[in-house]
């Protein structure tokens, strides 16, 4: 499967009009198809079957580079998958697409797939730990969204523990970060993590919540008072 054949299949699925509608939704200029997610997840899952993990890699690598809405988002489902050995060449690629993140929908899809790769490789946080210091807000806030799979956690082991404890230290440094999306997935952090552990997320936001933004602080302790 090449990135035009690729491409070929996903504009089979364009519906009329809804590219003007995409572009109008998420505000950053490139170009839109008008492929609904739906018809994305389908064409992915057959492609995922049919390839090897270096033809998903190559063909993920050419949907990104088109620039084009859906072929980021086919990128990132051809990504997104728990078990894949050997897995290095996929991270490295995921990686390498953060510093390109540019508007939530295609970085949150990216970060999904990233997800996996960090619980099956925890030593990959130290370079997201890099990423806190960054420039770019997106890398910023990449770092905490590849990372919710820590909050998830319902019986936590020691190191899984350690790790947790290191992730909100980022989210701590965070906390005066003027940038509304810093802010939001601050808060969506530490809103996941409260319905598992309640206690340390109120002992944070004690600690660091008066550093938040208001509607940051009300999200992150929702169910803490619901």
């Amino acid at each position: 499967m090449s990135p035009e054949g690729a491409l070929f299949e996903l504009r089979a699925f364009a519906e009329a009009g809804r590219d003007a509608q995409m572009a109008a939704y998420h505000k950053v200029e490139r170009p839109y198809l008008g492929v609904p997610n739906g018809a994305i997840n389908d064409l992915t899952t057959f492609w995922r079957r049919d390839l090897s993990i270096d033809d998903r890699v190559a063909l993920a690598d050419g949907l990104w580079q088109s620039n084009i809405h859906e072929a980021r988002i086919a990128a990132a489902k051809l990504l997104t998958q728990a078990r894949i050995r050997p897995d290095d060449g996929v991270w490295r690629l995921i990686a390498s697409w953060v510093p390109e993140f540019d508007a939530w929908a295609i970085a949150d899809h990216a970060c999904m797939a990233g997800q996996r790769r960090l619980t099956a490789d925890p030593t990959r946080l130290d370079e997201v730990e890099t990423w806190t210091a960054s420039d770019h807000l997106w890398t910023r806030r990449a770092a905490l969204v590849m990372t919710l799979p820590w909050t998830k956690m319902a019986h936590p082991r020691p190191e899984q523990i350690a790790q947790r404890d290191r992730i909100l230290g980022w989210a701590a440094a965070y906390t005066g970060d003027s940038e509304w999306f810093i802010q939001k997935a601050v808060a969506w952090w530490l809103r996941e993590l409260s319905k598992r552990a309640p206690e340390v997320t109120a002992d944070f936001l004690a600690q660091h919540g008066a550093r938040m933004a208001p509607f940051a602080r009300r999200e992150a302790a929702k169910y803490l008072t619901a």
